[in-house]
């Protein structure tokens, strides 16, 4: 068992980008070639010089960097694996060389506008820029006072769901010693879950098997009043996700939508594969006169900030409301543990 660590509440640095990620390469797309405008711009004077040195920058700018993010998404596991500096260096020599041999492949056809010793040094400033922007977008994103505040919103073992639990427990301990033998067990895995580290994804089958331990401790306070429908499909049990992602929803799921009921309510929870996406949507009662309550936006704005840090615009979270009815729905990009390497 991992002991509480105080370093985890931390920033977070020295991490590549996912170079799979739609988002990083819209963003190095843009980034260069707004770049190279502003190059255009200070070596012209007049607009139409501008639009001309332009089309000749991209001539060969737009090769060079389509094939850099070609081979970086066809390399992406292998970048990771000597960790980030030694990573970084060889994402810049590849660019460098990309570059180098576009632009002399371009001069030997009287089609190249710049030297190769030239495209190779552009390339190696906009990898080095770019990547201090990713850092700063990951600092952002993540910094100390926010994952402060994340662990515990995360945790979301508010007092009263506590002190319920252990009472529960202590009713059990002698009429089934043994439930009351696994409610602790399902306890300690959960502040075990939460003290420890967070940052680094976790497969599914993980987030289900802590957030049925959650649920098996509800059930012992709510009874029969709590259902929850499980629809999962077996293949989705190795895709990576953020940690304490599914438990948070259900715990808010519970308080603000089963709780203030006096009957029964009914929890749903899917998840799905959509083509190369994981989906995943929890349904639960809505009841407007208690949305009041913060937490459940707070949770919700915090796990789309999480979402934004792991996948960009990969990823995406959804709420609406039909028929006194709350929806989530989160997709993320389909990855496993083989495909995103250690």
């Amino acid at each position: 068992m991992n002991a509480y660590n105080p370093k985890s509440i931390r920033q977070t640095f020295g991490k590549l980008p996912d170079f799979r990620n739609l988002g990083l390469a819209t963003r190095a797309l843009l980034a260069a070639n707004f770049a190279g405008l502003i190059a255009a711009l200070l070596r012209s004077d007049t607009l139409p010089e501008v639009v001309d040195r332009f089309v000749r920058i991209a001539s060969t700018l737009e090769p060079s960097l389509l094939a850099t993010l070609v081979c970086l998404h066809v390399l992406d596991r292998w970048l990771r694996r000597p960790g980030y500096f030694y990573g970084l260096a060889v994402v810049a020599l590849i660019a460098a060389a990309i570059a180098a041999g576009v632009a002399a492949g371009l001069n030997a056809l009287g089609l190249g506008q710049a030297s190769a010793a030239w495209s190779a040094g552009y390339a190696l400033l906009l990898c080095i820029t770019l990547a201090a922007y990713f850092s700063l977008r990951e600092r952002a994103y993540s910094p100390a006072l926010a994952e402060a505040r994340l662990q515990a919103l995360q945790a979301r073992i508010r007092p009263h769901f506590l002190f319920n639990s252990i009472n529960a427990v202590l009713s059990l301990i002698r009429k089934d010693p043994r439930r009351a033998e696994t409610a602790l067990e399902d306890m300690a895995e959960m502040f075990r879950s939460v003290m420890t580290d967070n940052r680094d994804l976790v497969t599914l089958d993980e987030e289900i098997t802590l957030t049925r331990r959650y649920l098996d401790l509800e059930h012992l306070r709510l009874g029969d009043r709590l259902i929850v429908n499980w629809s999962v499909d077996p293949q989705c049990g190795p895709v990576l996700l953020p940690p304490m992602l599914l438990q948070p929803l259900v715990e808010n799921a519970v308080y603000h939508g089963i709780e203030p009921g006096n009957g029964p309510g009914r929890i749903e929870i899917g998840v799905s594969r959509a083509g190369d996406q994981l989906r995943l949507e929890l349904i639960n009662p809505y009841w407007p006169e208690h949305q009041h309550r913060q937490g459940n936006r707070m949770a919700l704005v915090n796990i789309g900030e999480r979402l934004a840090l792991h996948f960009d615009v990969e990823a995406s979270l959804e709420t609406s409301i039909v028929d006194n009815r709350f929806r989530i729905l989160i997709c993320i990009p389909w990855r496993t543990l083989g495909e995103a390497g250690p």
